[in-house]
C-alpha cells in the first residue's frame, strides 16, 4: 500500500514537472536558509553550556556611582573571590582571570611570536577544576608548579613548537621573563565565552604589589575593578543572599565613603554571552530577530505549497472523485496526499543539505563563525528534526483534508466548486507572505540606514588616516622621535594618549571639586594626553584653552561637557579640581566627542598632562602618503624595539571593529530579506501561472471581443497587486514597532521615517507586477484560437 502511494506520488511528480519544480526549489531555498538561520541561533543559545556546572557558575559584577553616572561593571575588585571562599555560606569555589596585558611577545629559539587572538590570562589554579577546558597534559590540581610556570593551549604548542612535546620547553616573554610550560590545554570551543592562548599563575599578578603602594596587595585591593571573577555556587543557594553579603564585606573592607556606593550582583554564567550585566538583551535581540526570520521564511516556503496544491484541486477533482467510486476511503486518499508531500520535502531536504554543504563556509565567512553541517550530530539532527516536524505539519494537513473531500459526482459532472471560503484561504496565505515579506525589507532598509548613519556620523574628531601603537622603549624619547618622524615624508602630526580615542576604556570615581555633595560619587573617563592631541584629532574647545606642555600643566585639567554638566559646575575654567592625589585647575572644556560606541551615551571623561603616562603613539598620514609613514616609523621603531615587532592599527579599523557585529547581522538580514522575496514571488509565479491556466478560454472570448494584451495583463494582475497592498498595511506598523524597539539599543539612532514604508511597498508592488505579468502577458499574447476551438 504504501509503496503504490509513493508510486502515484512520483508519477504525478513527473507529470507536472513545472508546479513540482516550483515547489521543490520553494521548500528547498526555505528548507536550507532556514536551517542555516536555526544553525545559528541553536549556536548562539549553546554558549559555555559544555561546562558541566554551567549552571551553578555565576559572573561578579558591581554596580558603582550614583545618579546619571551609576554604571554596572563586569569586573570585580581582587578580594572579592578571596573573602568569597573564605566568609560566604554557599560559596564552593572560585576563580579569577585577569587580562595579561604585560608581554605581547615570546621567543623560542629563533622563533618570535605575538600573543595569539585570543589572548594571555593570568587565572587561579581552580580555573581548570571550575571550567571544562580539557587539560591534555599537566597536573589539574597543579597546573602552576611555580609562578614561572605557564600552560598553553594546542594551537599555541603548534605556532611555537610543531609537533613537538611542548613540555619542559621555556618560552622568553618580551625579552626578558622566562615561562616554563607546565600544561597543554585544548582549545577553547567556539561556543564559549572565555577564551585565551596563553594561561599564567594568579601569583604572577600578586608579585606585581609591591607592597610600597597605597593597595598594598592584590588581597587587599579594593580600589580597582580589574578581575573577571566567577563563583560557583552549592545547588540552592541565594544569589542575592552572597551579593548581599559580599556588598558588606567590601563597606567593611574598603576605606572612606564612597564604600557605600558599591553594591554586588551575581550574572548566570549562561548569560553572560547574551545578555548585559544588568539583565537586559545585548545579543540576544538579534538572536530573537534571527529566529523570527528563520520562522518567517519556513512559513513562506510553507504556504507556497499550501497554495499551489489547493489552487491545483479543482484540477485533479476526478482524479479523486474516480478513485473513490472504485472504493478508496477518504483515509486513503488522505494518506495519499500526506504520501506526496513527504516526497516533495525528501526531495527538497537532501537539496537543501546539499545547498547547506555548498553554502556553509560563505556562512561562516559572513558570519564570523565556525560552524560545521555534520550529519552525525544530534544536535545537528535536533533543529533539522524540529524544522521539518513542523513545516511538514503546516504544508501537508489542510491540502490533504481538502482533496480528499470532494464529491465525486459532482466532480465528474464538472460542477464541483471549493467555494469562496478556499480562494479566501488563499488570499489570506498570500497576504500572510507578503506582510512576513514587506517586513523584512522594511527592517532592512531601516538597519542598513542605521549602520550608514554610525559609519557617516560626526563623531566630534577627526579619525581619518590616524594609526597608533604602543610606543615601549620610543616612549622615554618620545619628544625626539616625533621631532624627527616630522620631518618624514607622508607624515603630518604625532601626538601620544595613555588610550585609544576611539574606546577610553580607564574610569574612576577618586575625584574632588567645589561643590561636591558629600554623598556623591561621580565616575569619570580620565586620559593622559600631550600638548599636541587636541589639534590632532581636532577636537573643538568649548571654552578656556589646551594644554601648552610647560611643566604648570601637570595641576591642569581639560573636562568634556558631559563632565561638566554631570559635575553641576557653573564657568568651570579656574575651577579647583583633584583627579586621584593630584589638585589642579580646569584649564578647558572640550566639546562632547564620541569616544565609544554610539550604543553608549556620551559619559564624562577627564584629560590630564603627565609625559610618562602617555605610552600610546597616534600618527597622522594621508592615504596617498600611508604606506611612506609606516615605512617612516617602522625604521624608527626598529632604533628603539629591535627586538619587537611593529603592531598598528588604523583608527578606522578600530571604529569598524566596534560595530563588526552589527554589519554582519546587517548583511545576514539583507540577504534573507531578498530569498523571502524570492520564494514568495516564487509562489506568486506559480499562482499566476495557474490563474492564467485556468482561465484560458476566458482569456481567448475576451481577446476575438477586441481586449488588448494591456487589459488581459491588467485583469490578471489587479487582484495580486490589491493582496499586496494589503500586505504593506499589515506589515507598516508592525515593522514600526519591532524596528523601534531594535533601535533601542542606539543612544544615538535615526528615526524611522515615512519613506521607508513607501519604499518598502513600491520595491514589493513592482516585484510582485514583474513575477506576475510575465506569465499574464504571456496568454494575452497567445492565439485565442487554440483555447477556443475545443468549445
Amino acid at each position: 500500500m504504501i509503496k503504490n502511494y509513493f508510486k502515484t506520488a512520483w508519477r504525478n511528480l513527473l507529470n507536472n514537472k513545472f508546479y513540482s519544480a516550483i515547489n521543490i526549489i520553494g521548500l528547498t531555498v526555505g528548507l536550507a536558509v532556514g536551517l542555516l538561520i536555526l544553525l545559528w541561533v541553536n549556536d548562539e543559545l549553546s554558549f559555555d553550556k559544555f561546562n558541566t556546572k554551567a549552571d551553578q557558575l555565576y559572573q561578579m559584577d558591581a554596580q558603582i556611582g550614583t545618579g546619571s553616572s551609576k554604571q554596572l561593571w563586569a569586573g570585580v575588585q581582587g578580594p572579592v573571590a578571596t573573602y568569597a571562599l573564605k566568609e560566604v555560606p554557599g560559596v564552593q569555589n572560585a576563580v579569577r582571570l585577569v587580562y595579561n596585558y604585560d608581554y605581547s611577545v615570546f621567543r623560542y629559539k629563533d622563533k618570535l611570536l605575538g600573543t595569539g587572538d585570543n589572548g594571555n590570562w593570568y587565572v587561579d589554579p581552580s580555573f581548570f577544576r571550575i571550567f571544562d577546558f580539557k587539560l591534555l597534559k599537566g597536573n589539574i590540581n597543579a597546573p602552576f608548579p611555580n609562578y614561572k610556570s605557564i600552560v598553553i593551549t594546542e594551537s599555541t604548542a603548534k605556532r611555537f613548537f610543531g609537533d613537538a612535546d611542548p613540555i619542559g620547553k621555556i618560552l622568553l616573554a618580551d625579552n626578558k621573563d622566562n615561562y616554563t610550560v607546565a600544561g597543554l590545554i585544548a582549545d577553547a570551543p567556539e561556543n564559549s565565552s572565555i577564551k585565551f592562548d596563553m594561561l599564567f599563575s594568579i601569583e604572577v599578578r600578586k608579585k606585581q604589589y609591591s607592597g610600597n603602594d597605597y593597595w598594598k596587595s592584590m588581597d587587599s585591593d579594593w580600589g580597582n575593578y580589574y578581575t573577571n571573577t566567577f563563583l560557583q555556587l552549592q545547588p540552592g543557594t541565594s544569589t542575592q543572599a552572597v551579593a548581599d553579603k559580599l556588598t558588606k564585606i567590601h563597606i567593611q573592607h574598603q576605606p572612606g565613603p564612597d564604600a557605600s556606593k558599591v553594591k554586588y550582583q551575581l550574572q548566570p554564567f549562561t548569560q553572560i554571552h547574551l545578555y548585559n550585566p544588568d539583565g537586559s538583551a545585548s545579543g540576544m535581540q538579534t538572536v530573537r530577530i534571527f529566529l523570527i526570520v528563520a520562522i518567517f521564511i519556513l512559513l513562506i516556503a510553507c504556504i507556497n505549497y499550501v497554495n499551489l496544491s489547493t489552487a491545483r484541486a479543482m484540477l485533479r477533482s476526478k482524479e479523486v472523485s474516480i478513485r473513490k467510486i472504485i472504493g478508496a476511503e477518504k483515509k486513503q486518499l488522505f494518506a495519499q496526499f500526506i504520501i506526496e508531500t513527504v516526497l516533495f520535502f525528501s526531495m527538497a531536504l537532501i537539496l537543501a543539505f546539499a545547498a547547506i554543504e555548498l553554502l556553509m563556509p560563505l556562512y561562516n565567512n559572513v558570519s564570523g563563525k565556525q560552524m560545521q553541517f555534520n550529519l552525525l550530530d544530534a544536535g545537528i539532527w535536533k533543529v533539522i528534526g524540529l524544522t521539518v516536524l513542523g513545516t511538514l505539519t503546516v504544508s501537508s494537513i489542510y491540502p490533504a483534508l481538502l482533496l480528499s473531500s470532494f464529491k465525486p459526482i459532482s466532480a465528474l459532472k464538472g460542477k464541483i466548486s471549493l467555494g469562496v471560503g478556499n480562494t479566501a484561504f488563499r488570499k489570506i496565505l498570500v497576504v500572510t507572505q507578503f506582510v512576513f515579506s514587506i517586513g523584512l525589507i522594511i527592517g532592512t532598509i531601516i538597519i542598513n540606514n542605521q549602520l550608514r548613519y554610525i559609519r557617516e556620523k560626526e563623531l566630534g574628531y577627526d579619525k581619518s588616516y590616524v594609526f597608533s601603537f604602543g610606543m615601549r622603549d620610543m616612549q622615554k624619547n618620545y619628544e625626539a622621535v616625533r621631532a624627527e618622524l616630522l620631518n618624514q615624508p607622508g607624515i603630518h602630526g604625532v601626538t601620544s594618549s595613555s588610550d585609544n580615542i576611539i574606546s577610553i576604556s580607564n574610569n574612576t570615581s577618586d575625584t574632588d571639586w567645589d561643590g561636591k555633595g558629600p554623598n556623591t560619587m561621580f565616575l569619570i573617563h580620565p586620559m593622559y594626553i600631550d600638548q599636541y592631541y587636541m589639534n590632532l584629532f581636532q577636537v573643538k574647545m568649548a571654552a578656556g584653552t589646551g594644554f601648552s606642555g610647560y611643566k604648570t600643566d601637570t595641576g591642569h585639567y581639560i573636562l568634556n561637557e558631559t563632565a561638566v554638566r554631570g559635575m553641576g559646575i557653573t564657568n568651570p575654567v579656574g575651577k579647583r579640581f583633584k583627579l586621584h592625589n593630584v589638585n589642579g585647575t580646569i584649564i578647558g572644556v572640550v566639546k562632547d566627542f564620541h569616544f565609544a560606541s554610539l550604543k553608549q551615551k556620551i559619559e564624562p571623561a577627564i584629560f590630564a598632562y603627565q609625559p610618562g603616562n602617555d605610552w600610546r603613539m597616534s600618527v597622522r598620514t594621508t592615504g596617498r602618503d600611508a604606506s611612506k609613514a609606516i615605512a617612516a616609523v617602522g625604521k624608527i621603531w626598529k632604533q628603539y624595539n629591535s627586538a619587537f615587532p611593529f603592531e598598528y592599527t588604523f583608527l578606522d579599523s578600530d571604529y569598524n571593529d566596534l560595530y563588526k557585529t552589527d554589519e554582519r547581522s546587517g548583511t545576514l538580514f539583507t540577504a534573507f530579506a531578498a530569498i523571502a522575496i524570492f520564494i514568495s514571488c516564487l509562489g506568486l509565479f506559480g499562482l499566476a501561472t495557474y490563474t492564467a491556466q485556468v482561465r484560458v478560454k476566458e482569456i481567448g472570448i475576451r481577446k476575438v471581443l477586441g481586449a488588448t494584451v494591456v487589459n488581459i495583463t491588467t485583469m490578471l494582475s489587479k487582484d495580486f497587486l490589491v493582496l499586496v497592498v494589503i500586505s504593506l498595511i499589515i506589515a507598516s506598523p508592525v515593522a514600526w514597532f519591532a524596528m523601534n524597539k531594535w533601535l533601542e539599543d542606539y543612544a544615538y539612532r535615526i528615526s524611522v521615517q515615512w519613506w521607508v514604508f513607501a519604499v518598502a511597498g513600491i520595491t514589493a508592488v513592482i516585484i510582485a507586477f514583474i513575477t506576475m505579468s510575465f506569465q499574464a502577458i504571456k496568454a494575452a499574447l497567445a492565439n485565442p484560437v487554440k483555447s477556443l476551438r475545443s468549445e
